[in-house]
């Protein structure tokens, strides 16, 4: 769990980072084109927050309701705001990307032992973003509560 802790702490202390790469990488996609019409401030702020929570998110210090009503929230919310789904799902897929090119990047899976403890964390975040689509999509095709 030490492992996993210090990969948490490291997306956490690196969510400006990382969410910079998000930015870059949104605004290059051809499959995030309603993304570019927000400030860049506001969309900084987007992937921030996600990336800054992530750790209380996948230790579940935010219990999964709590989760699951945000993530509703933010596809009804990108609904109203004319995103198309797919747009969100893309988003959501170039945020996990950054967070892995960047464990990947710091060399922490050197031993076999930081190998597997990394995959660990990997399954947890992999189910983590799954839920996320999974809510935002169903917030997306529900506008109403």
């Amino acid at each position: 769990m030490e492992y996993q802790s210090r990969l948490i702490r490291l997306i956490e202390t690196s969510a400006d980072e990382l969410t910079t790469k998000w930015l870059a990488d949104i605004q290059r996609s051809a499959k995030t084109t309603t993304y570019r019409s927000l400030d860049e401030k506001d969309l900084y702020q987007r992937g921030y927050r996600v990336l800054s929570h992530l750790g209380k998110w996948i230790t579940e210090e935010i219990d999964r309701e709590e989760s699951r009503k945000e993530w509703i929230q933010l596809g009804r919310d990108r609904r109203q705001e004319g995103f198309a789904l797919s747009e969100i799902i893309m988003a959501l897929a170039l945020l996990r990307r950054s967070l892995w090119q960047k464990i990947e990047s710091e060399g922490l899976m050197d031993t076999a032992y930081d190998f597997f403890q990394a995959m660990q964390l990997h399954n947890r975040v992999t189910h983590f973003f799954d839920r996320a689509v999974y809510y935002t999509a169903c917030g997306y095709e529900s506008p109403k509560e």
